[in-house]
């Protein structure tokens, strides 16, 4: 059994920078000339700089999923590129296709592709300053899959069901490869859509614990910091806004957290189990631990506050190192 996404007033929005857990937020957008506008793709073409937009497109075999082959060779889809209104052309001829291809334009930049647009639809949920994206396609399956930001996307045009998981489920959503993605991120090979639990047993665990909701027009969904999301859209022309932020502190440089997690993957997978075992208690306490209150502030060292210039001594030391 799947829960609902627990659903907010928009004067809640005040507290989502403390938030864990997803949060819709009903109607917050209804007000917007883009939803409102009776074609979307009209509207659009108002601040369109002519700039060519990428695409992805599967044929109607893929049944709208972007993701692997059956062997995982190669991709359901292949990229294209195109002027916006080349792109509403071949949305209007795919609806009358049946099946149609799955086509969509994914996290175009607003600002360099649609200026303009932003300033007529303003999302009062997203921080000062960060810059919205569009992704805009038919009927499309996005595999399950996580980003590195805090995310509020709203709908414009069409139904998108999403479907949530925590990241504690990591290892019930049956990963795929982490250097031969879709788009960037790793996804899951299971489909929460239509569940195959005889391939994958571990996934019902996974939506014991799965969030649902369905989003019109005008709702925009919270989806906290790498949450899992699959997300499917439902009607022959689809258009989400979404915005991407960090509230963390940015890593430091050459050591972002996915690098450094490739990094320990080459490092540890060779090494006996019981050398990884102890490898996992030392990463528990020294990575993920409090700090040592054992240790006076002043000599902890890496575990304590470090000024800059201790951090990049550490970084010259980490280079060094790596290049032996």
């Amino acid at each position: 059994m799947t829960n609902r996404v627990e659903e907010l007033a928009p004067d809640a929005a005040i507290v989502l920078a403390d938030r864990t857990a997803p949060a819709v937020f009903r109607g917050i957008a209804a007000d917007w000339p883009a939803v409102k506008a009776a074609d979307p793709g009209a509207y659009l073409a108002r601040f369109d700089t002519g700039k060519p937009i990428n695409v992805a497109i599967a044929p109607p075999e893929a049944d709208g999923r972007l993701g692997y082959n059956a062997d995982m060779s190669a991709l359901t889809f292949v990229r294209d590129s195109g002027t916006l209104a080349w792109l509403f052309a071949r949305l209007d001829t795919a609806a009358r296709a049946s099946p149609p291809p799955a086509i969509a334009a994914q996290a175009v930049m607003v600002p360099e592709a649609l200026p303009g647009f932003e300033a007529e639809n303003r999302m009062p949920l997203a921080p000062e300053g960060v810059a919205p994206r569009i992704w805009i396609g038919n009927c499309v399956r996005v595999a399950t899959h996580h980003d590195m930001n805090s995310n509020i996307a709203v709908v414009m045009a069409g139904r998108r069901r999403f479907t949530l998981f925590p990241p504690d489920q990591v290892a019930n959503l049956y990963i795929g490869p982490i250097e031969f993605t879709p788009a960037g991120t790793p996804i899951g090979l299971f489909d929460p859509d239509e569940p195959d639990f005889d391939r994958f047993p571990l996934a019902r665990e996974a939506m014991a614990h799965a969030q649902v909701v369905e989003l019109e027009p005008g709702d925009a969904l919270f989806i906290p910091h790498m949450w899992w999301h699959h997300v499917r859209s439902l009607d022959p022309v689809s258009i989400l806004v979404n915005y991407w932020w960090d509230e963390a502190p940015a890593p430091q440089p050459g050591l972002a957290p996915l690098d450094t997690m490739v990094h320990a993957i080459l490092a540890f997978s060779g090494l006996p189990e019981n050398q990884r075992a102890a490898w996992r208690a030392m990463f528990d306490e020294f990575v993920f631990g409090p700090p040592p209150d054992h240790v006076p502030e002043e000599r902890r060292g890496i575990r304590g506050k470090l000024s800059e210039d201790s951090k990049a001594r550490v970084r010259r030391q980490l280079g060094q190192m790596m290049s032996r």
